[in-house]
């Protein structure tokens, strides 16, 4: 994770998640929300793929009630390759086949250690390029 920076941001729903995460993950930058007060995802996976789509070099991690909509909101901006997953397997192929920059994460569906080995494989997985670079540039 040399000279990354990893974003986290979560609507309210995902919010009991992302506050688990950063308890694990301290040097992630929090994007809010900062409470389970009712918010509405599209602003914070707004906010998080600006940040990434400025330095191809991050990542972002949204975490959303089922992972839907924050999926939905992030893959709009051009750039951004966001994959929903809810396992470690299904986290390292969205790295290694899609070079996903943006892991989403279902915050109803998922447990702690589960999404904690989530992060860790999406962040220390590498793109495998090759026949993939060239479905990704379809895209």
């Amino acid at each position: 994770m040399k000279n990354k920076t990893v974003y986290i941001a979560s609507d309210h729903a995902g919010f009991k998640l992302k506050s688990q995460l950063l308890k694990i993950f301290s040097k992630m930058a929090d994007l809010g929300t900062k409470s389970d007060e009712s918010v509405d995802y599209p602003d914070f996976a707004h906010k998080l793929t600006k940040e990434i789509v400025k330095n191809k070099n991050n990542f972002g991690i949204l975490i959303c009630g089922t992972g839907v909509g924050m999926s939905i909101a992030a893959n709009r901006k051009k750039g951004i390759r966001a994959g929903l997953v809810n396992n470690a397997k299904t986290a390292r192929l969205i790295r290694k086949h899609n070079d996903a920059n943006v892991l989403v994460l279902p915050g109803r569906f998922i447990n702690i250690n589960e999404a904690k080995k989530c992060v860790q494989t999406f962040l220390s997985t590498e793109f495998e390029s090759g026949r993939h670079k060239k479905r990704i540039n379809k895209i």
